[in-house]
């Protein structure tokens, strides 16, 4: 049967792989070695279960929004990721990848963080486990995202500003990787998306995976039925819609749709939407659709959303737009802020900016009355406050 997860090499079709300095090689091939044995262990499963249902508060609620349901001809449940501690749906992959770390030894944690959300969620865990934790930020970002960074200094991480390129989440990822490059024995580095090379997209996806298992769940309570017609989430290194679609990727009745950062429009150099017009390339370890010039120069990415300002995405959802496994439409600024006042506005939810880009695709689709649609809050808008309110709809 067909498959879009991973293959043995580290592969979804033609993306993904390990591109990686040779003095990370040892490292990175001792995580591929490792991650699977220790993160299917019943250890590991019984100690990240536990965590997960009583620090991180899950299962995460799937409600059912029924004024926007009316509004949009279908039923509309929504995958409450915000209502996790710490806000997001970031905490899930971190509290994982902090005991494997523990696992494996490792003494020193380091991150990279866009809208702060994993930096938050890495800073968390770092200060449960008491292990020391370096977020690599762009300073843009530090500037747009300050509660997020304030939160991470109270919770005793150290949070770096990083000065090179346009200071945003691609120049954190270099800046964290140079920093593994030169402390490759004793540090792990807490990759927050499906990024990177192998086996961090797979190993992100699984440890997301629970959002997918409780939809599955929740689903069959509510509808007699454990799958939707439709899931639908926002994309930009793809941790919240890989969670979101990991029990259903080989599932064809149910239609994938993501929203990518359309920016100030994909005919405009101000776009981070790589999927629809980043072609082939490296970037940060893995083979994925970059946004790139004819010499092969990373074109900057912009969006109003610092969790999607980045100039490609995770190589599960480079392989599923490629294939036509997943519809992927790019979503502008304007757009995603409209979308984030409606949701606040119909059901008193304030998302994330980044969670806003998925909402702003329901004025895009056709649905049909029986129609379930299962779509991803993926965090929550306190730290998007700032840019809200100078754009109040």
């Amino acid at each position: 049967m067909k498959t879009y997860n991973v293959d043995e090499n580290g592969f979804y079709g033609e993306f993904g792989g390990a591109y990686v300095p040779e003095i990370l090689y040892k490292t990175v091939e001792d995580l591929k070695n490792q991650y699977l044995p220790i993160i299917e262990s019943p250890e590991f499963v019984a100690e990240y279960n536990q965590l997960l249902k009583d620090y991180v508060g899950r299962p995460s609620a799937l409600y059912y929004a029924k004024r926007m349901s009316e509004k949009y001809g279908c039923k509309l449940y929504l995958k409450r990721e915000d209502l996790n501690h710490t806000g997001a749906h970031k905490i899930n992959n971190a509290i994982g990848q902090i005991l494997l770390a523990k696992k494996m030894g490792k003494k020193r944690i380091i991150a990279e963080t866009g809208a702060g959300q994993h930096g938050v969620a890495t800073a968390t865990v770092c200060a449960l486990m008491n292990m020391p934790c370096r977020v690599y930020m762009g300073d843009t970002d530090v500037a747009r995202q300050r509660p997020n960074v304030e939160r991470m200094k109270m919770l005793g991480a150290e949070v770096f500003p990083v000065q090179s390129g346009n200071k945003t989440l691609k120049d954190a990822t270099n800046e964290a990787i140079r920093d593994w490059c030169c402390h490759p024995a004793d540090t792990f580095y807490i990759i927050g998306s499906t990024v990177g090379p192998h086996p961090y997209p797979d190993m992100v996806a699984r440890l997301q995976s629970v959002i997918s298992k409780e939809i599955k769940e929740q689903l069959l309570e509510k509808e007699d039925r454990d799958y939707p017609d439709y899931l639908m989430a926002c994309i930009g290194g793809g941790s919240n819609a890989a969670g979101t679609i990991y029990h259903y990727i080989d599932d064809e009745r149910v239609k994938i749709v993501l929203g990518e950062a359309g920016g100030y429009g994909i005919d405009t150099q101000e776009t981070a939407a790589s999927l629809n017009i980043g072609t082939p390339g490296i970037l940060h370890g893995s083979r994925i659709k970059v946004m790139q010039d004819e010499d092969g120069q990373i074109i900057e990415p912009y969006s109003i959303s610092a969790g999607l300002d980045y100039p490609g995405t995770g190589p599960i959802h480079c392989n599923l737009y490629e294939t036509g496994r997943a519809q992927v439409l790019p979503i502008n600024d304007d757009e995603a802020l409209d979308a984030a006042f409606e949701l606040t506005r119909m059901e008193g939810i304030i998302p994330a900016l980044e969670s806003s880009h998925a909402l702003a695709l329901l004025p895009k689709m056709k649905f049909n009355p029986t129609d379930i649609v299962v779509l991803t809050v993926s965090g929550r808008g306190d730290k998007d406050m700032e840019t809200y309110l100078k754009n109040v709809r």
